[in-house]
Order: C-alpha cells, then structure tokens, then sequence
C-alpha cells in the first residue's frame, strides 16, 4: 500500500451524536461466533455523491422515510414554504454550474475523486441485543493490516474502506454476560450514473433557484409597438434598471441577467428537481451498501442530432459573481459522456458506465412548435413566429416522427452500445406523459395559465387535436422505436431494446396543466384567473401593482404542492422569467421587447413537469433501475459481484 493510500486510509473513531435510522438490517457474510444475536451492521455514508455535503444528503433520507419520492418532494416543499429545497444545496455540489466536475472533490473535509472513487465513508454499529455498558473491541481488515479501536458497544464508528476490495469487520465484545463475537464483510459498490436528454430529463421549468419576483411592474413592449400596446408584469426583485419601456440604458440587460433564477447548470437548464436527478437520489437513500455517482449531462432543447450526437446552441448566459458568460454553445452529450469515461477508465481501468437515463424525441419532432402553435393566438404573433419558425404544425410533427425519429435513434443506438457494454437494456429511457388531461380528459383551453403574455390563449381546436396526436401517435411511436417494436427494426433486437418506462402517465391524466383544487396554494387561486384577467390593465396603475389581485408577485410559491403537474405559462414566468439566448432568429430588440415575453413561455418551461411531476416520474424510474442493477428488494445488498477496480 502506497504511502498517500495509507494516510487516506487512517481508520478514525468518532461518536455520533445521532446516528440515522434504518442501520439495523444484518449485512452480507454475517457470522455470531455462538448463535448469538449480534450483528454488525453498516451503510455508506453521504451515499449520493455529487452533494459535497452529507447534510444534504440526510434531508433527502429524512424526507423519504414514510414514502416514496413524490411524499418526499411534497413534504420537502412544506417544510421550505413552497420556496424549494435545492436552493441552498446548489453551492454544495461537486459539479459547478458550467458543468465541470470538481476533481478532486472535497466532501465532508476529505478529498475524493468524483468519478474515480479509491474509498468510501462508512458508519459500523452493533446490533441486536447489546448489553449495556458493553465494550467492543474492533478490527478493520481489507489485507494490508489491520486496524484496531475500542470503544463503547452502544456507539457507532466512523472509518472509510477501500473501493474494490472487500474489507473484513470483527467485534469483539467484552460485558458482565458471556463474551460474544460477530463479523463480516463490508464492500461498498459505487454505482455510476449518467443522465442524457432534452428539457423533460434535464428538469427545465425547475430552477434550483428560482427568480426572486419583485411586486412592482415592468413594462413590455407588444409587436404592434406604441403607448397603447404597452403591458406590466412583476419584475425581477434587486433589479435597479429602468421598468419603463422608454430609455432602457445601456446596462438594463446586465442588471437583468444578474438577478436570473440560478440552475445546476445555467447553458442547459440542469436541476435537482429533474426526475433523473431524484431518481439517482433515491437510489442512494433506498440502498444502503451503494454510493451513487451521477453525471447529469441532459440539455433543454436537445435533439438526438443536436444534443445528444452533436453540440446544441446554450439556452442562457451563465451569470457570476464576476463576470456573465455568453458563449452559446454547449458539447455533445454522448461526447461530453464518452470522454468523462475515458478519463475515468485511464485512472481505474475497472470503471464502468452502470446505467443511462434517457428522455428524447420530443424536440425531435418539434413539440415547442406545437406548444407555441396552441397557445399563441394571436394573428400579428402568429404571422411573426410562423415566418421565424416559432410555431409548428402536428402534419410537419408527424412527417418527422415517421421519417426522421427512426433513423435518428438507430444512430443514437449505435453511439450508446459501447458504453454500456453492447446491452441497451441498461438504458433506462422514461417517456413524456400527456401534460394535456385533468380528471381524465383534455383541458378545455382558454386564457386561464397564459395570460402572462397578452397573444396568448389555449386555442381548444389546436388543443384538442394536439393532445389525439400526442395520445395516439407519438407517445405509442415513442415505445415502439424504443423497445424495436411495432415494426421498428433494430439490428440485433434482443440487445438493442431499450428498458422503457411509463408507468407515471397514468397519473398524469389528473395533473395537466389545467388541474386545479381547492387546496392549491392561496396565492394561485386568487391571481390566476381561469378567465384570462389575472393582470391589471390600467398601465398607470400596473406600473406599481400588476396583480390584479391586489397581492404581490413575491407571495407566488414555485415549488407549493399544487394540483397541477404541468407548468402552465404564467408558472414559467413566475418561477424561471427566462430569456432564451439563440433559440430562434426573432431575436428581441432589448429586454423590455414583448418577443421576450413569447420566447420565455415556450422555451423557458411552460408545459413541463413541475417538481412534483418529476417525483413522479423518478418513482416510475426507480424500479427498473433496482432491477437492472441487481439490488434486492430490501435495498441492503448487491446481488451483482463486487467489480474490483485497477489501481
């Protein structure tokens, strides 16, 4: 053993104050030297590894006791007032907002490799039947000597134990009553995880940090142009440009972007809320004897041609403390995958990719078009953003759904088999939900959710005719070409099915954007209006207090339980107020132009699953990924043989 590798692994004895609960299941090779009840049980500890912090970690453990991901993220919710539990972990992650992986990572004081693990923390305990007063003498055995401790029977221990190779744990324990024994064997398996996709697997509408919204109005310009098309809505609250659409000064766009809504990465719209994110967290929180390495890489706007296979223009500037970075481009994901396990695989050549999660096609065949051909309603709009290539029809939508989407995926297919070892069963592709249906039907359309933007309006003929499409075309096409069904042909079938997920579209057929109930939060059913007048219209009185209501826009709460799923346009705007950079040439002419207000409902999140809809989607997510890993039902042990990786 190295000099470095053994002064990382100093074993240390620390008593914990309060150690989590649930450490009780017996480990692997569990043995009592004379039948006694005793046992030694461990788990690893800070078990989702891009959390730098194990606070963070133990928020997710705690909210998951009683429930599954979607009761976590419900009670998470309650518990920060509707304001969102991510918002104070995203300075404590291991990958920064550009998307770079912190290497090495210091996590809870020790520096680890994030990709490349030599060891883990691990809690030990005795349970069973301890006598009180009890003293265990301890021995740490992973074949380079052993490590010995005594202490108190009654307290855990805190040691890190190599990746790779097994490590024997033997207690001896001295008492009043008999002396008894007990051992096994600790091996922790670090699985890794990567996340690819589009805006569904990326969590777009979901900022880790959402906008802080002022009360006071700011003043959009219309496309007509002049006084009398001008219109209010909240502003970004510490914004100290002019909200008058008249002399908007040279640096309203900086002090614009400096108060944006913050995300895991700003180019692609990455979030902890995505249900790739929550699923990998759960992962952890459910199976005690893994760590769980993710690599979030899923892009909103991505298309398999461009995103996944090829880079794809950034969806915002990534603003800092310092600086705004406006660079407009961002890598391919399989590349951006393919040379992280390059790099991993040149410092541990045992490394491998564990599993993909995989959302894509909807931009494929151009969903946003759809989305932006529904609610935009009115003509001048309508004109404008048809010519630019904003809106999009469901006979263009189903020409590329039948002739490109195939082609596309075999491509992606063959891109993807070498990284996980030939067998597309290990990617694990979750399909979109209808975000059309309440109470099983489709939502009636309407003004009511898109009145942030005076054109817009849910045109119930496009609606409808929409959500069949969805329903009946692309969501059963979607299947076929992932599982090489329905006549979709893959070149070696049984290797070339994907594991297919879509077990949460039935509970999205009650929580489309239209769901409402009488529980909703207060602020939501007093100032969205289902009539469309959730504004004050009076530009005089608007410029001071836009909410109709006579409440501020700061009462909205982005992450409060709600009937609804599906971010309806003034949920976008209230939560993210994007301003996309590069998505279509209609480019507005300054922050106050109303293009803007457009651009930011289509693209910025508006028919996306909010968070409590990515729960749902990671607890459909989560059992095939049990499965596909081996890991046995009580969430204790690996089936799957312990890799032992080179060093």
């Amino acid at each position: 053993m190295t000099p470095s590798f053994a002064k990382r692994a100093l074993f240390s004895l620390t008593v914990l104050a309060a150690f989590a609960a649930g450490t009780d299941a017996p480990a692997r090779a569990q043995t009592a030297a004379d039948g006694a009840s005793l046992q030694i049980s461990w788990e690893v500890r800070n078990r989702f590894r891009m959390f730098r912090e194990e606070r963070d970690f133990t928020l997710h453990v705690d909210a998951m006791r009683t429930g599954n991901v979607l009761a976590a993220e419900q009670a998470l919710a309650v518990q920060s007032d509707g304001r969102g539990w991510a918002r104070n972990t995203l300075s404590r992650l291991c990958i920064d907002q550009t998307g770079k992986v912190s290497e090495p990572c210091t996590r809870d004081g020790a520096k680890e490799s994030y990709l490349t693990p030599v060891d883990h923390p691990v809690s030990v305990r005795l349970t069973g039947t301890v006598p009180v007063g009890a003293v265990c003498a301890w021995t740490f055995d992973d074949g380079d000597g052993p490590r010995q401790s005594s202490a108190d029977c009654s307290e855990p221990v805190s040691l890190r134990v190599r990746y790779g190779k097994p490590t024997v744990a033997d207690v001896n324990v001295s008492s009043a009553e008999a002396p008894q024994r007990a051992t096994t064997e600790i091996a922790v398996r670090d699985v890794l995880i990567a996340g690819l996709g589009d805006s569904i697997a990326s969590g777009e509408g979901n900022p880790d940090r959402p906008v802080a919204l002022a009360d006071e109005g700011f003043c959009f310009r219309s496309l007509l142009g002049g006084p009398s098309n001008q219109y209010f809505r909240p502003s970004r609250a510490g914004y100290n440009g002019t909200r008058a659409c008249e002399n908007t000064g040279s640096d309203a766009l900086n002090y614009w972007q400096r108060r944006s809504a913050q995300w895991t990465n700003q180019a692609c719209h990455r979030s902890l809320y995505s249900y790739q994110a929550r699923a990998a967290i759960a992962l952890a929180v459910q199976h005690k004897h893994i760590a769980v390495t993710f690599l979030p890489l899923a892009c909103t706007g991505a298309t398999i041609t461009e995103g996944l296979l090829g880079g794809q223009r950034a969806r915002e500037c990534l603003v800092t403390r310092n600086a705004i970075n406006c660079e407009g481009s961002v890598v391919g994901q399989v590349a951006d995958l393919r040379d992280a396990l390059t790099a991993a695989k040149r410092r541990q050549a045992g490394r491998q990719l564990d599993l993909i999660l995989l959302s894509v096609g909807a931009n494929d065949i151009n969903f946003s078009g759809l989305v932006a051909d529904v609610i935009v309603d009115a003509g001048t709009e309508r004109a404008l953003f048809r010519r630019s290539g904003v809106l999009g029809t469901v006979d263009e939508s189903r020409s590329a759904l039948a002739r490109e989407l195939p082609q596309r995926f075999a491509r992606l297919r063959e891109a993807l088999k070498p990284l996980v070892g030939g067998d597309m069963s290990r990617v694990i592709f979750t399909t979109y939900a209808n975000p059309t249906f309440a109470g099983g039907a489709t939502c009636a359309g309407g003004p009511g959710g898109f009145d942030v933007h005076p054109s817009f309006n849910a045109d119930p003929k496009r609606l409808s005719a929409v959500s069949d499409y969805v329903q009946n075309e692309f969501l059963p096409r979607l299947r076929d070409i992932a599982t090489c069904g329905g006549g979709v042909l893959c070149k070696e079938a049984a290797r070339d099915r994907m594991t297919f997920v879509d077990t949460h579209q039935t509970e999205f057929t009650n929580h489309g954007f239209c769901a409402r109930a009488a529980n909703d939060p207060v602020f939501d059913r007093e100032c969205f209006s289902a009539k469309g007048n959730s504004f004050t219209t009076d530009l005089v009185e608007a410029a001071n207090s836009p909410m109709a209501c006579g409440r501020g826009a700061s009462e909205f709460r982005a992450y409060a339980p709600r009937a609804r799923w599906i971010r309806d346009a003034n949920d976008s705007y209230f939560t993210a107020m994007t301003y996309p950079q590069g998505v279509s040439s209609a480019q507005p002419s300054d922050i106050h132009d109303a293009t803007w207000g457009i651009l930011s409902a289509v693209y910025g999140g508006a028919i996306h699953p909010t968070a409590e809809g990515h729960a749902a989607m990671a607890d459909a997510a989560l059992p095939a990924m049990t499965d596909i890993l081996g890991l046995a039902d009580e969430g204790d042990v690996a089936r799957q043989p312990l890799q032992s990786p080179s060093r």
